[in-house]
């Protein structure tokens, strides 16, 4: 005699889809993107930086500082003090010894802020100062 209860229990266990693999493989998937993604570091404002016929592209730039319009300057999203700037900088590069320094000044900023900038990048150690230009295209 067949029982009914049985073979609809049998029926349902056949049918049943194990989720264990699948949520293996979109771990893997995350953990493969993760790995793979380029993160931008930005300064946290905008700014209109000058052109230049010789400007080159920097892959290792790992300290970005901004001067803006008004010479404020700008690290991490926020403003710092022109005398915190070697305090932030050597920060900086206690977490990352190799990295660069990127000032990136706008065209209307005073040459003196971002020459003291740079001075304060410099008086932290960092060896590797450079100020941003855009590409000149002609």
């Amino acid at each position: 005699m067949l029982n009914i209860t049985t073979a609809r229990r049998q029926r349902r266990a056949a049918t049943e889809i194990n989720m264990a693999p699948l949520i293996d493989m979109v771990f893997i998937l995350l953990i493969f993107f993760l790995v793979n993604t380029s993160f931008v570091k930005e300064t946290g404002i905008d700014v209109s930086r000058p052109t230049a016929a010789t400007a080159a592209t920097k892959d290792n730039a790992a300290i970005l500082i901004a001067i803006d319009a008004g010479n404020r300057i700008f690290m991490d999203h926020r403003e710092v003090d022109v005398r915190a700037v070697r305090a932030n900088v050597a920060r900086a590069l206690a977490e990352n010894p190799e990295g660069a320094v990127v000032v990136v000044a706008d065209k209307t900023s005073s040459t003196g802020m971002a020459i003291r900038v740079m001075d304060g990048c410099r008086l932290a150690g960092a060896e590797n100062v450079s100020l941003a230009a855009a590409v000149d295209v002609q």
